[in-house]
């Protein structure tokens, strides 16, 4: 089982020697995914939305290293992974064009292990360094949207606006059905494109500029509802049940459907007090009722105008 918390490295080459070579420096402090060629790479990355880095041989049958690399940066999920080419080519032309290309670093064959310990750890360093700042500025790596730390800082805001104005604010807790099992059955690369998919759907679900979506953890999100009462939030939280429904995303093992859903629990007030977080706990209360009614459906309380 690999560590969640080791950085993700893949390793493109088609010679098994090498890829072999590479695995075991590498494995110790990363984990390490493999591909024979260039094809097989875009797969891997494709399914696994986590990888970090990736050591690219150039010289390949079939699809070469330079047109893996045109594929990786003309794909919007892919273009800022970095890729260093590891490669026989030793030319400053060779080396020239696949910096030209986008790659981030150039080693040649035969390597040095410590010299590309080295540049690996270098690049990997400027990968955790760019999550941190994501993360920072409010983003989700994984599903882009809102992340906990944005949600917190807006509803602060929202909660002080609605206490002074008087107006309502409404919340909902979004978690996917039997998400575990999910996970468990169809592994955590599709559990990753499942969350995306949700996330998606709540974002275009949610049109007012007010409004904020929000991955809040694991497989709940956050859904708030700036000056809304309680009829227009759960009208609009059920239009999102039903659009994750319409997704069709299979799954055999939820107790509920044979495709992924979602139950919501909501509550509505006018902010009094400085606490916040009242809302976050009503609504957590009403989701917990939502999954013992027998999920996918939404349950709310509040006031109306």
């Amino acid at each position: 089982m690999s560590n969640p918390d080791k950085q993700r490295i893949l390793v493109v080459d088609d010679e098994r020697l090498n890829r072999k070579v590479l695995s075991d420096l590498l494995k110790r402090e990363h984990t390490v995914i493999l591909a024979k060629s260039g094809e097989q790479a875009l797969q891997r990355v494709d399914r696994d939305s986590g990888i970090d880095l990736i050591l690219l041989d150039v010289m390949m049958p079939g699809m070469d290293g330079y047109e893996v690399l045109r594929h990786l940066k003309n794909n919007d999920k892919t273009r800022e992974i970095p890729v260093i080419f590891i490669t026989a080519r030793n030319s400053t032309e060779d080396e020239e064009r696949g910096l030209l290309l986008g790659a981030v670093d150039y080693v040649t064959k035969p390597f040095n292990p410590a010299i590309v310990m080295a540049r690996v750890a270098n690049h990997l360093g400027f990968v955790r360094h760019r999550k941190m700042l994501e993360t920072l500025a409010g983003r989700d790596g994984l599903t882009e949207i809102a992340n906990r730390r944005l949600l917190n800082e807006t509803l602060d805001a929202e909660w002080e606006r609605g206490h002074r104005n008087g107006k309502f604010l409404s919340l909902a807790m979004v978690d996917i059905d039997f998400f575990k099992p999910f996970n468990d059955n169809y592994g955590h690369t599709k559990g990753d494109q499942a969350l995306k998919s949700v996330a998606r759907v709540l974002s275009w679900s949610m049109r007012r500029s007010p409004d904020l979506v929000a991955r809040y953890g694991g497989e709940e999100f956050v859904l708030l509802f700036p000056d809304t009462d309680s009829s227009g939030a759960r009208a609009m939280a059920e239009k999102v049940r039903a659009a994750v429904e319409d997704l069709s995303i299979l799954h055999d093992h939820s107790s509920v459907a044979d495709h992924v859903t979602v139950s919501i629990g909501g509550a509505t007030q006018v902010p009094y007090g400085k606490n916040p977080g009242i809302l976050i706990e009503q609504a957590d209360a009403m989701l917990y009722k939502a999954k013992r009614k027998g999920r996918n459906r939404v349950l709310w309380e509040g006031l109306a105008q």
